[in-house]
C-alpha cells in the first residue's frame, strides 16, 4: 500500500495534532522545503528517518531496448535515500 499525501493529512487530522487546513499546509510545507533543498543540491536529513542525498551521473553510453541502437545518455542529477539505523532496525523488526 502506498503512503500518499492525502494519508498524511488524514492521520494527522486523527490525532487531533491539527485542523485539516492546517494540516494540508504543514505536509505541502514540508515537501516544499524538501524540494528546493534537494534542488539546490543540499541533502536533507530527518533524524531517526533518513537522508535524501543529490548525486550526480556522468553521461554514459547506453542502448535503446526497441532498437538495439547505441546511444549516449546525458549527465543527470538523481535523489537517493538511505534510511537511518533506527527505521532499519524498525523494519527489520517487523520482517519477522
Amino acid at each position: 500500500m502506498t503512503l500518499t499525501k492525502a494519508d498524511l493529512v488524514t492521520r494527522i487530522c486523527d490525532r487531533d495534532i491539527l485542523t485539516k487546513p492546517e494540516a494540508i499546509t504543514a505536509v505541502e510545507t514540508m515537501i516544499e522545503l524538501i524540494k528546493k533543498r534537494l534542488e539546490s543540491g543540499e541533502d536533507v536529513l530527518i533524524s531517526s528517518f533518513g537522508k535524501f542525498n543529490v548525486k550526480d551521473k556522468r553521461a554514459r553510453r547506453g542502448r535503446n531496448p526497441h532498437t538495439g541502437e547505441e546511444l549516449i545518455l546525458a549527465p543527470r542529477r538523481v535523489v537517493t535515500f538511505r534510511p537511518s539505523g533506527v527505521l532499519r532496525k524498525k523494519i527489520n523488526e517487523n520482517a519477522d
